[in-house]
């Protein structure tokens, strides 16, 4: 014999703001920076995963297009999303920030969406910077669109470097040590008002503060930045 009980649902004044990740199949870093800057004590964070090649160019993260609208729709159908992101810095470089938001839209119930490219020119706008250090993992052709993209919108990269990385998988296992000494010497060719740490994948929880007390400078990376347009989105 089965005891009914009734029950009471949590107001929905009272829930906390639901916020959509739209991650990499490679990724594996970016879920726990973003708890960490964007606390589930504060935030339902709910991830979704989308299918992308081993080897990083422009084609085959175009060809992520193809699917973001069927990631962004496995998510809960009866979920209303305060924001989700697309968690891809050079993908939202090739594909267009508009057209990503017009996919993540195809697919789950959210008005407002997000990327890294995007959060990271507010990020600078908010900071007033126009020339950044860039530190890019991957190869040379990617890291220049993405780069084009970005002074397109007023931000130019006059220094450069990068790990000229191919893989995705293998970005995520970069030690700290040698972010920071690459952003070091980075910072250290002048002219620049701010450091940027380009990839979703590349671990920088913990670098941002310390790299900023140590260059006297805005320290920016795409989690970070991506966290912080989240939060002021909700």
């Amino acid at each position: 014999m089965m005891t009914e009980f009734s029950y009471t649902s949590i107001p929905q004044a009272e829930r906390r703001p639901t916020i959509g990740l739209i991650v990499l199949q490679t990724d594996v870093t970016i879920e726990r920076e973003i708890s960490l800057w964007l606390p589930p004590s504060d935030y339902n964070v709910l991830v979704s995963r989308v299918p992308n090649g081993v080897e990083v160019t422009e084609e085959t993260l175009g060809a992520m297009a193809d699917h973001i609208t069927h990631s962004a729709s496995l998510f809960p159908e009866d979920t209303h999303f305060d924001a989700v992101a697309y968690c891809c810095t050079s993908g939202t470089s090739v594909i267009g920030a508009d057209r990503v938001a017009a996919l993540v839209k195809d697919g789950c119930n959210t008005e407002k969406v997000s990327n890294p490219v995007t959060a990271l020119v507010a990020a600078c706008e908010n900071r007033g910077i126009k020339k950044l250090a860039f530190l890019s993992p991957y190869i040379e052709s990617v890291s220049s669109h993405l780069r084009d993209v970005v002074a397109a919108e007023g931000i130019d990269s006059p220094v450069f470097g990068s790990f000229n990385e191919g893989e995705d998988s293998k970005v995520a296992w970069i030690d700290p040590t040698s972010i920071k000494k690459a952003a070091h010497a980075l910072a250290g060719e002048g002219g620049v008002d701010g450091l940027f740490m380009s990839c979703t994948n590349l671990k920088t929880y913990g670098l941002v503060e310390e790299l900023e007390r140590e260059l006297g400078m805005p320290v920016l990376s795409s989690n970070y930045v991506l966290a912080e347009h989240l939060r002021g989105r909700t």
